[in-house]
């Protein structure tokens, strides 16, 4: 696929809904557009897909590395891959938007508030491009996606400031219903707010398509991944609004090597015949209720006593201990298999990429080796004086005193999100098939 990055100058830019207007502009002209997301996000990934009908490739540095983001681009499909940005083009060390676009090689497409300028909108633009040269970044800013513009005066302005080599590639009129509600996490996901398809096929509108379509080009060829086995094994993975954090290319690497079966505990769906289970984030806090009165954690903890494998990522950490808080002061019974309860709180925990070296073999990591992760909570755990970590903490917050991975039984319960680049869903179908 040909493809481009659309790159914010800062946080608050507009980056998301400019992502969403030119799916929506590419897919009105006739593209077929795969969408994807710089950085290690589960949520505007969630609005791509709304609009444009498939899941959003993630495509993260630390991750996933550069050979394993060209792999999980090429993974694709369609004719034109857009990917939105993260932070500001140049922010952030483990895996900033421009380092994410000299990874895959692709243009970058700047998207710059206009709502109190003109000209300076091409000064900012040449800004950001005549940057990449004086820091040694190979960074191609090929044009302006100009945000909160209007037309007539102010679109010409900005259209007649830039300079040759900065294409105009539209505008964004300044709407309120263009704004997504946001909560603790970051915005609602897709299928909660998604944007009304008038609002968005007005946002889209005066976005150049054909364009857009024209400065995209085709990464470089992505490596083979080393093969791995398929398993006779069978994987269960919670997939509901308490447990709807994961990534595509997960749920597509468990299928290569095991046979996949989803299921609801929030809506109290029984525990499938399995070999091993899933827990990926999400929300359990929205629905701490009806996972204490749906049996299925029940169901879970009983087979996790049994050795059955499981592994809970962050909110599915939250689901397999003993209590979770609400911020309004409710408490909830969990699954109770790892000795911790958890707490809500009202401002973020920890927010970082992660790196974790196992201090003994789990069912994600053999000993000594390392995994590489994000973490983005609101939660505090109280951990029991009984309680066995799995990993130390070699970049990030953890859980306590600069560890992570509660263990017990076969089951592990991580603040930390990996990839499948990192190896870890690799090892859990082994530990699963070998059980």
């Amino acid at each position: 696929m040909n493809g481009l990055v659309l790159g914010g100058t800062s946080s608050g830019v507009g980056k998301t809904v400019a992502t969403l207007a030119c799916i929506q502009a590419l897919s009105d002209a006739g593209y077929d557009v795969q969408p994807a997301k710089a950085g290690p996000d589960f949520i505007d990934p969630s609005h791509h897909r709304a609009v444009a009908g498939r899941p959003s490739r993630t495509l993260d540095c630390w991750l996933q590395g550069e050979e394993g983001i060209r792999r999980n681009y090429a993974r694709g499909e369609g004719d034109i891959c857009l990917v939105e940005g993260v932070m500001g083009l140049y922010d952030g060390d483990g895996s900033s938007t421009a380092m994410v676009a000299e990874a895959l090689d692709l243009p970058v497409v700047l998207v710059v508030d206009a709502s109190a300028g003109m000209e300076s909108v091409a000064a900012t633009a040449l800004g950001f491009r005549e940057y990449a040269a004086t820091a040694g970044r190979d960074i191609d800013v090929v044009g302006v996606l100009a945000q909160r513009a209007h037309g007539g005066r102010h679109e010409q302005g900005i259209r007649d400031a830039l300079p040759d080599g900065l294409a105009y590639l539209g505008r964004i009129s300044p709407r309120e219903d263009l704004e997504i509600p946001d909560r603790h996490l970051g915005l609602h996901m897709g299928d909660e707010s998604p944007l009304d398809e008038d609002t968005l096929a007005a946002a889209s509108e005066h976005v150049d398509a054909e364009g857009i379509a024209n400065v995209a080009r085709s990464p470089p060829p992505a490596p083979e991944l080393p093969a791995r086995s398929r398993t006779d094994t069978r994987v269960a993975v919670a997939s509901d609004a308490a447990f709807c954090f994961t990534y595509p290319a997960t749920v597509e690497r468990l299928r290569e090597r095991a046979d996949v079966v989803t299921f609801a505990p929030t809506d109290g769906d029984p525990l499938p015949d399995c070999d091993g289970v899933y827990l990926p984030g999400g929300y359990p806090e929205l629905h701490a209720e009806a996972l204490a009165e749906s049996g299925t954690l029940d169901s879970i903890a009983t087979r996790a006593a049994d050795g059955l494998p499981v592994f809970g990522e962050c909110g599915g950490l939250l689901a397999l201990g003993e209590s979770l808080q609400t911020t309004e002061g409710d408490r909830y019974e969990m699954a109770g298999v790892l000795p911790a309860t958890f707490r809500m709180c009202d401002r973020y925990q920890a927010l970082d990429h992660v790196r974790l070296r196992a201090r003994q073999s789990t069912v994600t990591a053999d000993a000594e080796e390392t995994r590489r992760g994000h973490e983005f909570h609101y939660s505090s755990a109280d951990v029991g004086s009984d309680a066995r970590f799995a990993f130390d903490v070699k970049r990030g917050d953890g859980i306590a005193d600069g560890m992570d991975g509660l263990t017990e039984y076969q089951t592990l319960g991580t603040y930390c999100h990996v990839h499948p680049a990192s190896g870890a869903f690799d090892t859990f179908v082994d530990r699963c098939a070998d059980i």
